[in-house]
């Protein structure tokens, strides 16, 4: 089924999570980048509002989690819900392992219902910051945006699946109302409409290649990006916002490979979406120029359209809790979300044999194969 179909691109995060309430109360939620000022802190607030057991906020900044939490408290004085900080820098595959680490370890954390994959770095722009144009990489050497928006999370999620199999298991016992059965245990990634900019680039993750030189299906979309007012040289090798919607496809194709792990198997299921334009500090690292020409020229074509932090989190809510939604098609539709409905992902983006080559991709960077 498809979502509610009042919903749509201006509906609240705060509206989905009281239609949903059956969905979120007493059910165990963790959220990853809930900075006060962007669309996490909007989406644990949403979720907050209907009493979840527990919401575990992972970040890198101890006083902005501590900020979060104080705030949600505040803003729920009444609410018997659970709040715990988890230190976590995906830049740092180290941090993420110490994170998984301490998860797995929580004894009374039996299991995790919701993970919603929603930080994430932002560098837009033509060519590579600096002087030199060197490719900003993690402290892996990774290339940042690859490393931060889908790698540490897939690590993450990753490592932490015995908690997210324990909360399925739970939920496919339970006959009696809330969320229970297929689909019930989900795990959400924030991806973005900059999925249309460039597919996966598998054969140069580190962006060093000319992009003329790589297959057909690895070429960022130059037509897009010059519609845009972009100025680009097709054998351009760095392009960051480029690289920027190539992490956000990886992020669709993590949920594509993720359910075929774990919905027949477990009834987990994983979507991907789009939140929207949203002014959030999420643009602190976009060449300042480049964004007021892109901004002008979406206004121009009538394709802009800027959303509060709560109209931004609402897709993410109805991903997570719409108990509509199911495992996509063979296709792949279904799989992505924008405007609070299902949206129509780029083929790249949905593509099954990609998807298995990123995860193969993935379990070489970490060193490590995950199987459930």
């Amino acid at each position: 089924m498809p979502p509610n179909p009042t919903f749509n691109k201006s509906t609240p995060a705060l509206l989905v999570a009281s239609t949903h309430a059956s969905q979120i109360s007493n059910r165990t939620i963790l959220i990853t980048g809930p900075n006060p000022l962007g669309i996490g802190y909007a989406t644990a607030s949403a979720f907050a509002s209907q009493s979840p057991r527990l919401i575990i906020l992972a970040g890198r900044s101890a006083s902005k989690l501590s900020e979060t939490i104080s705030t949600l408290r505040s803003t729920y004085p009444e609410s018997k819900t659970e709040y715990r900080a988890l230190h976590l820098d995906l830049g740092s595959l180290e941090s993420v392992r110490r994170a998984g680490a301490e998860v797995l370890g929580w004894d009374d954390v039996e299991g995790i219902d919701i993970v919603v994959n929603n930080a994430g770095v932002m560098r837009h722009g033509e060519k590579a910051p600096g002087p030199d144009g060197v490719v900003p990489v993690s402290k892996d050497g990774i290339e940042e945006m690859f490393a931060v928006n889908y790698l540490g999370h897939w690590l993450l999620t990753s490592l932490i699946m015995p908690k997210i199999l324990a909360a399925a298991a739970a939920a496919k016992n339970t006959s009696t109302g809330g969320a229970s059965g297929a689909g019930a245990v989900r795990i959400i990634n924030v991806s973005s409409s900059g999925t249309y900019v460039s597919p996966f680039r598998a054969s140069d993750i580190a962006w060093e290649k000319p992009s003329n030189s790589l297959p057909e299906n690895e070429r960022p979309n130059f037509a897009m990006l010059k519609a845009s007012g972009m100025s680009i040289a097709e054998d351009s090798s760095y392009v960051p916002t480029a690289a920027y919607g190539a992490s956000k496809t990886c992020n669709i194709l993590f949920s594509v490979a993720l359910n075929e792990r774990l919905f027949a198997k477990y009834g987990v299921l994983s979507l991907a979406l789009n939140p929207g334009e949203v002014r959030t500090e999420l643009a602190r690292y976009t060449d300042e120029s480049w964004l007021k020409r892109m901004v002008k020229k979406r206004e121009e074509m009538g394709l802009m359209h800027w959303k509060t932090t709560g109209e931004g989190a609402s897709t993410t809510l109805v991903a997570a809790v719409d108990p509509g939604l199911g495992v996509p098609a063979e296709d792949g539709s279904g799989v992505l979300l924008s405007d609070c409905q299902v949206w129509r992902a780029p083929s790249w983006a949905v593509d099954r044999g990609v998807a298995e080559k990123l995860w193969g991709i993935s379990e070489g960077l970490v060193g490590q194969k995950f199987e459930w």
